[in-house]
């Protein structure tokens, strides 16, 4: 399901219009954003979690030549799934 799908579904569920689907989408898509950004936590019970996880600075390979580099620390958002959604997925009961 790409954006658009999801923007069609959430309207043909909610009664409302696309372009006020479109526009609820944009606003979460944004408060997610902006509150990763923080370094806070976004929990929806039964859904899951976004969060964001570090990760060390690391020497890699260059795939082509075999050289080695160094990798940068970084952070990197993440979705852990919550145990409702994975029962959901594996159509057994929680």
């Amino acid at each position: 399901m790409n954006r658009n799908e999801l923007i069609d579904a959430l309207a043909d569920k909610t009664g409302s219009s696309k372009a006020d689907a479109g526009r609820n989408i944009a606003a979460v898509i944004e408060i997610v954003t902006a509150t990763l950004k923080k370094g806070d936590n976004v929990a929806l019970v039964g859904f899951g979690t976004f969060e964001v996880r570090k990760r060390a600075a690391r020497t890699g390979r260059n795939p082509a030549t075999g050289a080695e580099l160094k990798i940068k620390a970084s952070k990197a958002p993440a979705f852990k799934a919550g145990a409702t959604l994975k029962a959901a997925v594996n159509g057994t009961k929680k």
